[in-house]
């Protein structure tokens, strides 16, 4: 089933349309009316991609005849710079005010409790409609609102994939975790582990695993931020990037330190309450634009894309070899399985007091992220359509920039006062949505670092208990420099698609975390040998995976482009990671001597399952 085979499976729109849609693309003025932008719009495909990971932005040169189309165009960076030069304070006061909101909010709330339980946990006072739309809030992150509307402006049928993915595993944290570790868990994954298994190794490998995942999650929002800044000021080399990156890490910093997990949730309902309504607003106008024609929506987008009807069928990113369609499944897996293996998204079921508060906010959860989900496809086809593949990747290779692009484009295009607000409101959304989702990131990471490595893993048993005060001592120090580290790292990672980040985060989380959740909570033998070993029999290969990816050396796109040290040929490494965590948890139980404690998986079965001796 393609794109293509939507209006008559849903038969909403005329069957005369398929014919329209498997005719060849016009050329020249006629693809520019059928998009909807005049001949010779700078929306238009660009002649040529700028280094990728940059925008270059420099004075209009005279149109240019495009081989691949036939028509003159004129290069993206000449439409963006009037509308950064004429507005830059526009968009300088809209990323402040998002800047100053999100910080009155972490003032406010962080004066009202300093336990631990209000820190980590919110103080478990959130109802199922606000933890609901909390939980929204951190999955729908910079990935979703960037970068899976730039891949499928990009890439058509196979960037919709992403979406699909991303969706799909809502029904994996419903049936399987969401319940189950609001019983049988107090703050964070290893609690739920440390119910049935011997305390210091199996929080020392499960703390471990979620500071990996959060890092490699806070990266993606950090690239994202500095794409986005650096589009909307107009700025001309790495320097703005950098700096945005520094000021990412330094805000979300404040938020942690200061206003905890109680804070971080009143963002996030902020922010996703934003970000479903300009989503909304964006999908509507591109809707309207076409006149409620869907099926002409994707007959211009095929036309936009450069690549015609292929646009619209499976393989233009993933069908080309053996071993891109091995990626394709090795990304389906970790997008799949990754959701339920998040930390951030676990520790956020601990801030509702019952379980079936926590059941009852993945129902709403789930309804907003799948709506939000349908409308990145209307955006990704609307950006291709009216402003084209090749404009999109001419301002960030990743597409990373194509929903403010497009926003640009549907306020009135390039220097008008329209179209320069609607790109900038766009664009302070997304900027809300990467503070929202790095702050949660941070905690959840932070958390991990104080409850279970410090306080347990790393405490001699001889030596007097951790207090609770000690603890959130100590976990505001770790979001310091688990802050530092991520704007480090994200400083190399900058060529990347952050939906590619991300789908890496989620196949590290699908490796080590989701096995040994999975085991100990529904298979009766498993032992904390056989916890050790799934988790780090699954981060270590994927880690290790990654490392010798083309992600990081060996491609034009690699965070090290200049050398070459790749040997494995997947860019994501679930297809191997995610088999391996599970059978290494199944051998390192069955091969080792310990047997498990049947009395105390009795016990967490009655928990998870009824709630009885839930904290």
């Amino acid at each position: 089933m393609t794109l293509t085979d939507v209006p008559a499976v849903v038969g909403a729109l005329p069957a005369a349309v398929a014919p329209a849609l498997s005719a060849p693309a016009p050329t020249s003025a006629a693809t520019a009316a059928s998009s909807g932008a005049p001949a010779g719009s700078p929306f238009l495909p660009a002649v040529s991609v700028p280094h990728p990971g940059g925008i270059h932005l420099a004075p209009p040169r005279p149109a240019e005849l495009h081989p691949a189309v036939g028509h003159p165009v004129a290069p993206v960076r000449a439409a963006l710079a009037p509308a950064a030069g004429q507005h830059h304070a526009l968009a300088v006061v809209l990323f402040a005010l998002v800047v100053v909101v999100t910080l009155a909010i972490t003032l406010w709330v962080g004066r009202r409790g300093q336990a631990a339980e209000d820190f980590y946990a919110g103080g478990r006072d959130f109802g199922p409609l606000q933890n609901g739309i909390a939980l929204s809030g951190d999955y729908l992150s910079a990935a979703s609102f960037l970068g899976v509307t730039g891949l499928i402006a990009l890439y058509g049928y196979d960037g919709v994939l992403y979406s699909i993915g991303f969706l799909v595993a809502w029904l994996v944290v419903l049936m399987w975790v969401a319940e189950l570790v609001r019983n049988t868990g107090r703050y964070t994954l290893a609690d739920v582990l440390a119910t049935r298994m011997r305390q210091r190794p199996v929080r020392a490998a499960a703390g471990t695993a979620s500071v990996v995942v959060t890092l490699l999650y806070l990266i993606a929002q950090m690239v994202g931020a500095g794409s986005l800044v650096a589009l909307l000021l107009g700025t001309t080399g790495a320097a703005a990037k950098t700096w945005t990156i520094v000021a990412v890490g330094a805000l979300m910093i404040i938020y942690v330190t200061v206003g905890g997990m109680r804070a971080t949730t009143w963002i996030q309902i902020v922010k996703a309450l934003m970000l479903m309504t300009g989503a909304v607003l964006l999908t509507v106008w591109v809707v309207v634009r076409f006149h409620g024609d869907l099926a002409g929506l994707m007959h211009a987008a095929a036309r936009g894309s450069g690549a015609g009807e292929r646009y619209l069928e499976p393989g233009l990113k993933y069908g080309a070899s053996g071993t891109s369609r091995l990626d394709f499944v090795s990304l389906g897996l970790a997008l799949v399985l990754g959701t339920a293996g998040l930390p951030h998204i676990l520790s956020r079921f601990y801030t509702v007091p019952t379980a079936r508060a926590a059941r009852r906010s993945t129902i709403w959860a789930i309804g907003l992220v799948g709506c939000f989900y349908l409308m990145t496809i209307v955006l990704g086809l609307g950006a291709t359509a009216l402003v084209g593949s090749k404009a999109v990747k001419a301002a960030n290779s990743a597409g990373n920039t194509a929903v403010p692009l497009l926003a640009l484009k549907l306020g009135g295009g390039e220097g008008s006062t329209g179209g320069t607000l609607f790109f900038a409101l766009t664009s302070a959304i997304a900027f809300a949505t990467i503070l929202a989702v790095v702050a949660g990131l941070t905690l959840a990471s932070s958390v991990s670092f104080a409850h279970d490595l410090y306080a347990q893993a790393f405490r001699s048993p001889r030596r007097a208990p951790v207090t609770e005060r000690q603890e959130v001592i100590v976990a505001r120090l770790a979001a310091v420099v688990i802050g530092g580290l991520a704007i480090v790292l994200s400083l190399f990672a900058q060529r990347l698609n952050v939906a590619f980040l991300v789908s890496l985060a989620f196949a590290v989380a699908a490796s080590a975390n989701l096995p040994t959740l999975l085991y100990n909570l529904f298979w009766r033998r498993f032992t904390t040998r056989g916890a050790c070993w799934a988790t780090y029999g699954g981060l270590v290969p994927a880690l290790g995976l990654v490392l010798f990816s083309p992600v990081v050396s060996g491609s034009r796109t690699a965070m090290f482009p200049g050398v070459d040290f790749h040997w494995f040929p997947l860019e994501n490494p679930g297809l191997i990671s995610i088999p391996l965590g599970f059978l290494m948890g199944w051998i390192g139980t069955v091969s080792g001597e310990e047997r498990a404690d049947s009395d105390k998986f009795a016990e967490l079965e009655v928990r998870s399952l009824t709630g009885a001796g839930a904290v």
